[in-house]
């Protein structure tokens, strides 16, 4: 019997080595199919980790552009507003100035007589009559003399 005894264990360890050999095989090929994943995926944290350093560089001159613009476009602005205060005091000053050219101009027309009725039966003698200023040449007098007493009062323009 020491012999059945030492043929059943001699094959059992036989088995068992089989099976060893077998699963040896098996977590080759796994760790072989693992190998081949850790590269594919060193090379996908590469691309991953060049991608990333492109996205910053891009940013970086994003910020540097939005930046550059926001100045600009603040420098422009400061400008306009500048711009917009200088045309509205011009656009007062330019009103002001109309409405004392207009109040030159009305006080410079000479009084419109009233017309009294003329008998036509009898013509009178031809009388003199005074030249009339023509209305353009009332105004163009009336701005010069305005010009003239700006000037004498040290507020010439």
């Amino acid at each position: 019997m020491s012999h059945v005894l030492g043929l059943a264990i001699e094959s059992l360890v036989a088995v068992l080595l089989m099976l060893t050999i077998g699963y040896c095989w098996l977590l080759n090929k796994r760790l072989q199919r693992l190998k081949a994943d850790e590269h594919s995926l060193k090379a996908t944290i590469a691309e991953l980790i060049t991608a990333t350093e492109i996205a910053e560089r891009a940013i970086g001159g994003l910020k540097h552009a939005v930046r550059d613009v926001n100045e600009n476009l603040g420098n422009q602005l400061d400008a306009a507003t500048l711009m917009s205060a200088q045309l509205k005091n011009q656009l007062a000053e330019g009103d002001g100035v109309v409405r004392r050219l207009s109040k030159i101009a009305l006080a410079a027309r000479p009084p419109e007589p009233a017309h009294a009725p003329v008998p036509a039966a009898a013509p009178a003698a031809p009388v003199a009559q005074a030249p009339r200023v023509s209305a353009a040449r009332a105004v163009a007098a009336a701005a010069e003399a305005f010009t003239e007493r700006r000037r004498a009062g040290g507020l010439a323009a």
